[in-house]
């Protein structure tokens, strides 16, 4: 994979549903794997979305990611979102914490917009990454962003929101591949 984009991607949505609820901001850091092992950021990225459905919206969710419709006077229509994302991740490949979750909400972001996701079929999610590489250290039994920061002493000044997720999610997924 010499020189091969990676999208480490964080999305905020308004519930965990992917089939009623709604994308409400989408994190990047788009970056490029040297041959020498390290990372180049190219790019980082984060869009607010406007929400067509808040009413739809689960209060846990908006209170976990901070929703508050005042921080979303610049959101944008979901379409130009993913038009920008689409031509942003051209063939690079995703890498997510719980990669399916964020995926499936921009798969379906995707199939709504009728646009094009040009991104690899390969998709990486630190959370398996994690599992496989440490599931027999005695000191780490869950995986989640928070437990893996706290053992690896990453910090994510801004959890819950998707472009600080995305840095977390790149700089975990660089301690796991020293691993």
């Amino acid at each position: 994979m010499t020189s091969k984009l990676f999208a480490f991607i964080d999305t905020e949505t308004t519930g965990l549903d992917f089939t009623r609820h709604e994308l409400i901001e989408i994190g990047l850091v788009l970056a490029r794997a040297e041959d020498n092992g390290a990372f180049t950021v190219v790019e980082e990225w984060d869009v607010k979305i406007k929400p067509l459905h808040i009413e739809n919206a689960d209060p846990i969710s908006l209170k976990v990611n901070k929703y508050d419709p005042s921080t979303f006077g610049d959101a944008i229509p979901l379409a130009e979102a993913m038009a920008m994302l689409s031509k942003k991740t051209d063939g690079a490949i995703m890498v997510g914490h719980n990669v399916a979750h964020d995926f499936a909400f921009l798969a379906t972001a995707f199939s709504q917009t009728s646009i094009e996701n040009k991104m690899h079929y390969h998709k990486l999610d630190t959370v398996s990454i994690a599992y496989a590489k440490l599931r027999d250290q005695n000191d780490i039994d869950r995986y989640s962003l928070y437990a893996l920061c706290q053992y690896f002493g990453i910090e994510n000044a801004n959890a819950h929101s998707a472009l600080s997720d995305a840095r977390t999610t790149f700089e975990l997924y660089k301690k796991l591949m020293a691993v």
